[in-house]
């Protein structure tokens, strides 16, 4: 069962990046490249039915699965980025963070207006990022039609976040 055999590899970092947070590092996963397909494949099928046209991943582990998501569907993948590391144009949301405060952007010309975008990153704690990664997407005029997670601490409530923008919230494994 795949979700056991996230529970195996993924590792706990305690007090990172700040005292009293337990961090879950998925960089174990990307040993395995057995592993890493089941996960696409796991992706892939729950997706199944929602019309997606752009795959958005969040800076920086968001990248990883986002990109293999978006090219094993076919669709263009979109990088948001935290602030100043995008080289042309940018439209930026500031939020606050379980641990603090960022800001993120995303090249003002990513999208489509009306394209529908389903939002990928590795984990959701709170649900901060990828709210004001929505928030990006509707600023440029697209619909988002699901998130996707690895990882759901489902203790810290971030779904319920999310559901003012899409009922489709998919995680591999819950917290």
């Amino acid at each position: 069962m795949l979700e056991q055999k996230l529970r195996d590899v993924v590792r706990d970092i305690p007090d990172f990046p700040a005292p009293g947070i337990v961090f879950k590092d998925i960089t174990p996963i990307l040993k395995d490249p057995l592993l890493c397909m089941a996960i696409v494949d796991e992706f892939v099928d729950r997706l199944e039915g929602i019309d997606i046209d752009v795959i958005a991943g969040v800076e920086s582990r968001g990248f990883l699965f986002g990109l293999m998501l978006a090219t094993r569907l076919g669709l263009p993948f979109v990088p948001i980025r935290k602030q100043g590391r995008l080289p042309y144009k940018t439209i930026s949301e500031s939020y606050k963070l379980e641990y603090g405060q960022a800001t993120i952007e995303v090249h003002e010309d990513a999208v489509p207006m009306g394209a529908k975008v389903l939002i990928h990153d590795d984990l959701l704690a709170t649900g901060g990022t990828v709210v004001a990664s929505a928030k990006l997407m509707e600023k440029l005029g697209a619909v988002v039609v699901g998130f996707s997670f690895i990882i759901n601490l489902d203790f810290l409530n971030g779904s319920g976040r999310l559901m003012r923008f899409s009922d489709n919230i998919i995680s591999l494994v819950k917290y």
